[in-house]
């Protein structure tokens, strides 16, 4: 039986002031500061069409995994360092939550 591969998604809602220096440091820093772990072999980048009554701009960054073996190994010894570093720069100017997903098809 083929193990399956997951989907690894991180919702973002920024505050509107950050929004674009926040996107532009998540696509030259920090996803391939996540890639180079070699855990992931590819993303991608949304952003919801519509904005919420209370402000902000939301994006989803998706990351496939191969398997939970290298979905484990990331939690255990990488993710730490990422949130830290995005806090260091945006503290307090997000919202985050996480899921992870069984690619189907």
């Amino acid at each position: 039986m083929e193990k399956s591969r997951l989907l690894y998604n991180e919702t973002f809602k920024v505050e509107e002031t950050i929004a674009t220096e926040w996107l532009t440091w998540m696509k030259e820093t920090q996803i391939p500061n996540i890639l180079k772990t070699g855990l992931f072999e590819s993303f991608q980048i949304n952003k919801l069409l519509f904005t919420e009554e209370d402000g902000g701009v939301t994006f989803a960054i998706q990351f496939i995994c191969q398997n939970m073996h290298n979905m484990q190994m990331y939690q255990r010894n990488h993710v730490n360092h990422f949130q830290t570093a995005m806090q260091a720069d945006f503290k307090d100017k997000y919202v985050v939550f996480r899921t992870l997903m069984e690619i189907i098809e």
